[in-house]
């Protein structure tokens, strides 16, 4: 009744004003994006109009014109901005380091935030220890401070500050759990800070197992029966009511964290005792394994607007989690009763809730019936909200930060189409694949099932026209040595086809291409949907047809057309054939087939869309774009992995930024779901440069750069991808690569010429050789002396590379892991013990350097550098160290004649005479920017991806500038972020393969403050209490356990040993003969009586230094180190860092009153806001 009387009113009123006035205005609006403000158009309609009216749509209609928002918002037809939330300054929670389950899209939601604050003239202040992501700038960020993200530091920060609003959905599980827990605690109450957006209740329910299964009883939505539990004992009782198969879930936990199945109570004893040490209530419910499981992105504002953005599809069935699952969206097996009742339920569920912002809905759907259950909601901009944004078109994060401000779907434009408003649901004419990316076996020991604990790094997302298409696109993009749909060997096929790992995708095609299963066999035993499976069977026809023909000239312009449809490139085919890429390349060339660009169109074409993002297919017969802008192309990084994430985001991002302040056009080119939108920078939307969801290979690449007669291209700011094709773009393509000669990388790459050019210059590097035979490798051996480095000399990044101590173990290496051969070569280098490491990140112009940046490791050498604390400036290298290291950098400039940015890895030997000078060795030379240039940028203050940028255009070069000549009162450590637990299995060691997924960074006065908070950053770290024990062990040999002793016995700690020969040496290693040790109880093989031995002698901290990796998995030291994470207790097991941290405690417990002085802003640090 209440609605028609208002609609009543509605009408009425708008048959009140003169229509001649709004009639030409639609029809020739152009759009920009400025949220409207209460201007004459507002003021026009009454409060509590419902948004939206007939006889506005009609008079649109008779214009006969394409939607056009602004023109509709201006209209009159919605009141604007009615309800507005009165904030002067907002607190925006970052996610901290990446870390598996916790990506860069939390940097693209984070940056979406603050983009959209910054438009309503509200400040912002940001708190966000990782220093590589984009969003930590003051482009964004009023004010951004690198600290812990714990209550503790949060509330000193809203002390300081006196924010007056807070928002928790745009930093992920990590932020959503801090807001919870600061609520019960009063902070947000006790300092007047409004939480915006969701509420912290709604958020609760949302986690918590219990109130949520309530709350959706209360709708008669089903959920899958459980029972939240507190002990183990309780889950044993929970799971006879239930029966098995169960799932046990976390609360408050995030990707899946803790979680697991189980098929009978012994499983479920082990698996619930696990659990309940990372969450304090688990759930136990009913095993729905094999069923569909799909997703749908709901967004919901205060005044009960609600639409669905977005549904996904699992590849996998239920019982993967759906962050390790192939994922397709739109959905494409339901039928459109499943599709309209799953968006009912989604709908109806996020109302009830009373989510206001941006939820997630994930369901079970029953493969052969209508039976359905709600798995779980995230009231938080989550993993799949970053990807349906890309895939859609739809702002979600930007509109989410704006509904939290106040503002309702129907008044805001859709700031990416421009021709809609937010309170439309997008319709696609194209098919989104996500695969994940694994990095499994980097880790020794580590279990490679995916089940419903997430273990997957990154992700890739590839745009089609079709399944085929846009699945193998999507394949290529995980890595580029596969080449499309494939196989790979298998001891028991079957097995993994009915048992998923993170090779699932490899097994199916193995099974369909070369062991001829059928459809319903995979079926049968996978329980992938028969519709994908068809499709897969598609590219297996195709691949079959092209080997029976045998030879290129033998394939004719019908068939070449048919398999690129079907996402083949030329790489395949040339397989399939037995022939050459570039041959491939040519003859289809002159069929005349080419990849058609296509918009991102979130309207499926029906009305023009203004979208800057693109995506190719053949799989179409006309351009969306035209090509006259002859931008310069850049190269983004890829799909996030070890060793190459965010950090080449915020490199790619700038690159671009600075090339369009030089006055040039930009196309991107990446493939990642979270990071790259040029419009996170730009407010106005009114981005020449072109973003192409595409892969990083030759094809592709040399594709748009013919398409869009591209002036250059920069290869030198995505990490190692765009480094492997810059030769080849230049010689075969003849494309212009911007800065230096891809020759000179080559020689940069190519061990035997870098080492030569190095001798020439007289810049010394450890000894080495490449071999060919175990003899040859004893002999180098013996003579340098153990230990030493090997490494196959065709592998990259740290990967397969091994510290070798004995000549046993030497050929035990040799023998079984390279098959060393004429063929197959090894590099073995000198490996120099004691010695310390040096960064050097720089830029320079024709050889000559501009900037630099020396960073020191806090670790000795011998740990990758990615899994290195650096500090900067230096705090202990001595001022004449710089210099020297300066020269090596001028020399090696000079040598490769370097335009761009470059970085090098030096050893810093320790002198042999008494008062001689350290040994400076260059290890490793990348010229290319690296991991750490955000680091040094931000410490330092100076762009070094400006500079870069201005050196491969040679304009506006500024002048040589030596900043590590500046005196400074400050310094920064960066520290690694690493997901052991949730790598069932691996063992938590550093070593010369890199193991961290993410970092952090904190500033300080000194290296105790700065290395303090960088720590305390770190996921999940409880700081141990003076009071409660700490069990030590490893390495008896050196006196840093006896260190770590003497700067923690005075404050109380009980100590621990897990054996005599440690109690012994803490005892005796002392200084002052005070240390009481006691040995306890250690069983090897047991975990639960290992958990109950934690819990008796109440141990919450663990150092264990051991000299090397376990060779086994009941050595006690590494049984120590795995359980530590396993029941998650800090872990300290690198000796310089463990005495560091030990020296920080010393010196920071017990903790004083007050703010203390490392809560300081970064832009009083550095004195500014230059980035």
């Amino acid at each position: 009744m209440a609605l028609s009387s208002r609609l009543a009113r509605q009408l009425q009123h708008e048959l009140s004003q003169p229509l001649r006035q709004t009639l030409p205005r639609i029809a020739r609006r152009t759009f920009v994006s400025q949220p409207l403000r209460q201007g004459k158009a507002a003021q026009r309609t009454p409060r509590n109009v419902r948004p939206f009216s007939k006889s506005t749509r009609q008079l649109a209609s008779q214009a006969a014109v394409a939607p056009n928002a602004k023109a509709y918002l201006e209209s009159g037809a919605i009141a604007g901005a009615q309800n507005l939330v009165d904030v002067k300054k907002v607190l925006v929670i970052g996610s901290g380091g990446l870390s598996i389950g916790q990506a860069g899209e939390f940097d693209y939601s984070g940056s979406q935030a603050l983009k959209a604050l910054k438009e309503a003239g509200v400040q912002s202040v940001l708190i966000n220890p990782n220093i590589a992501t984009i969003q930590t700038a003051h482009v964004l960020a009023d004010e951004v401070y690198y600290l812990p993200v714990t209550p503790e530091y949060v509330t000193y920060v809203i002390e300081k500050e006196r924010p007056d609003g807070i928002f928790l959905s745009f930093g992920g599980q990590t932020a959503l759990n801090l807001g919870v827990k600061m609520d019960k605690m009063g902070i947000f109450e006790r300092y007047g800070v409004k939480v915006l957006g969701t509420s912290v209740r709604t958020l609760e329910v949302s986690e918590d197992r219990d109130l949520f299964a309530k709350a959706l009883k209360e709708i008669n939505i089903p959920i899958a029966e459980s029972i939240a539990v507190n002990t183990i004992d309780e889950a044993l009782q929970a799971a006879e009511t239930v029966g098995y198969p169960i799932i046990v879930r976390a609360a408050y936990a995030l990707g899946g964290l803790g979680s697991g199945f189980a098929d009978n109570a012994e499983e479920l004893r082990n698996l619930a005792a696990r659990s309940l040490t990372l969450s304090p209530q688990i759930l136990v419910e009913k095993s729905l394994k094999g069923w569909k499981e799909a997703e749908y992105e709901v967004v919901r504002d205060a005044a009960d607007n609600c639409i669905t953005v977005c549904n996904m599809e699992n590849f996998d069935p239920l019982g993967v989690h759906t962050g390790d699952s192939i994922v397709v969206s739109p959905s494409q097996t339901f039928s459109d009763e499943e599709y309209h009742m799953l968006r009912t339920a989604a709908i109806k569920i996020v109302r009830h809730l009373g989510v206001v912002g941006e939820c997630n809905v994930q369901y079970a759907l029953q493969p052969d019936g209508l039976d359905y259950r709600v798995i779980e909601v995230n009231a938080r901009l989550s993993r799949s909200s970053a990807l349906a944004s890309k895939a859609t078109g739809y702002p979600l994060a930007y509109t989410a930060a704006k509904i939290g401000l106040g503002h309702t779907l129907p008044e805001l434009p859709n700031a990416v189409t421009r021709t809609t408003t937010a309170n439309f649901e997008p319709s696609l004419d194209y098919i989104v694949t996500k695969i994940p990316r694994w990095d499994l076996a980097k880790f020794q020991n580590v279990n490679r099932s995916i089940g419903s604990s997430m273990k997957s790094i990154g992700e890739v997302m590839a745009i089609g026209r079709t399944f085929e298409e846009s699945f193998q696109k999507a394949i290529r993009q995980v890595d580029p040595k596969f080449h499309g749909l494939q196989g790979d060997h298998f001891d028991d096929l079957d097995d993994v086809l009915k048992n998923p790992t993170d090779r699932r995708w490899l097994a199916v095609g193995q099974a369909m291409l070369h062991e001829g299963y059928s459809v319903d066999r995979v079926h049968e035993l996978s329980k992938i949907d028969k519709w994908f499976l068809y499709k897969i069977q598609n590219i297996v026809d195709c691949t079959h047809e092209l080997e029976d023909i045998g030879s290129l000239y033998g394939v004719k312009k019908e068939l070449m057309h048919t398999a690129k449809k079907l996402g083949f490139s030329d790489r395949q085919i040339a397989k399939a054939v037995n022939s050459t890429e570039d041959d491939v390349r040519a003859r289809r060339k002159n069929f005349g087939i080419k990849p058609w660009v296509k918009k991102i169109d979130t309207l499926a074409a029906e009305f023009p869309a203004d979208t800057n993002y693109l995506y190719t297919t053949y799989n179409a017969s006309t351009h969306d774009v035209k090509f006259d802008d002859h931008g310069i192309v850049v190269l983004g990084s890829g799909v996030y992995r070890i060793g190459s994430s965010v950090e080449f985001d915020w490199c790619a991002v700038n690159a671009t930024l600075s090339l369009k302040e030089l006055g040039k056009r930009t196309v991107m080119i990446n493939l990642t779901p979270p990071m790259y939108n040029p419009e996170t920078y730009s407010t106005d939307f009114d981005v020449a440069d072109r973003l192409y969801f595409e892969e990083l290979s030759y094809e592709r690449v040399m594709d748009i750069y013919e398409l869009e007669s591209a002036s250059g291209v920069v290869v030198s700011v995505g990490g190692q991808l765009p480094q492997n094709i810059a030769l080849r773009l230049q010689e075969t393509g003849k494309a212009r690569v911007l800065g230096t000669d891809p020759k000179d990388i080559d020689k940069a790459e190519d061990r035997q010429q870098f080492s030569q050019i190095l001798d020439s210059i007289g810049v010394d590097q450890p000894a080495w050789k490449e071999l060919t035979s175990l003899s040859a490798a004893k002999e180098f051996a013996d003579s340098v002396g153990y230990p030493v480095l090997v490494r196959p000399s065709y592998v990259l990044s740290g990967a397969a590379m091994t510290v070798i101590w004995s000549e046993d173990q030497l050929a035990e290496k040799l023998t079984a892991a390279s098959n060393v051969s004429p063929d197959h070569p090894v590099v073995i280098t000198q490996f120099i013990q004691g010695a310390l490491e040096i960064d050097v990140d720089a830029v320079a112009h024709n050889g000559k350097l501009l900037v630099h940046a020396v960073s020191e490791h806090v670790e000795n050498a011998g740990v990758h550098s990615g899994d290195a604390s650096l500090v900067l400036p230096p705090a202990k290298l001595p001022k004449d160290t710089i210099e020297r290291v300066k020269t090596i950098a001028e020399k090696v400039a000079k040598a490769w004649s370097i335009t761009g940015p470059f970085n090098m890895q030096i050893i810093n030997a320790p002198a042999t005479t008494e008062g001689g000078e350290s040994a400076l060795k260059v290890i490793e030379c990348n010229l290319r920017a690296s991991r750490s240039f955000p680091f040094v940028s931000k410490v330092l203050g100076t762009n070094f991806i400006d500079v870069a940028t201005k050196a491969l255009l040679d304009k506006n070069v500024p002048e040589p500038v030596d900043l590590m000549a500046v005196e400074r009162d400050y310094l920064a450590v960066k520290v690694p972020q690493f997901a052991w637990t949730r790598l069932a299995g691996a063992d938590p060691y550093l070593g010369v393969e890199m193991s961290s997924t993410g970092e952090m960074a904190c500033f300080g006065k000194n290296l105790v403050e700065a290395y303090w908070t960088a720590v305390q950053s770190t996921m999940n770290f409880r700081l141990p209490e003076p009071g409660e024990g700490l069990l030590f062990g490893g390495d008896t040999e050196t006196a840093d356990l006896a260190r770590i002793v003497d700067y923690l016995n005075p404050l109380g700690y009980k100590l621990f040993a897990a054996n005599e020969a440690v109690k012994q040496h803490l005892e005796a290693g002392s200084k002052d003969g005070s240390v009481k040790v006691e040995v306890i109880e250690f069983p090897t093989t047991d975990k639960r009586a290992l958990r109950e031995v934690f819990e008796k002698y109440d141990i919450r901290g663990v150092f264990n230094l051991a000299k090397r990796r376990a060779s086994s998995m009941v050595d006690e030291d590494y049984v120590m180190r795995r359980n530590a994470v396993d029941f998650g207790v800090p872990l300290f097991m690198e000796p310089r860092t463990a005495v560091l941290f030990a020296q920080c405690m010393s010196e920071k417990l017990p903790k004083k009153e007050g703010i203390p002085s490392e809560v300081r802003r970064w832009s009083d640090f550095i004195g500014g806001k230059p980035l």
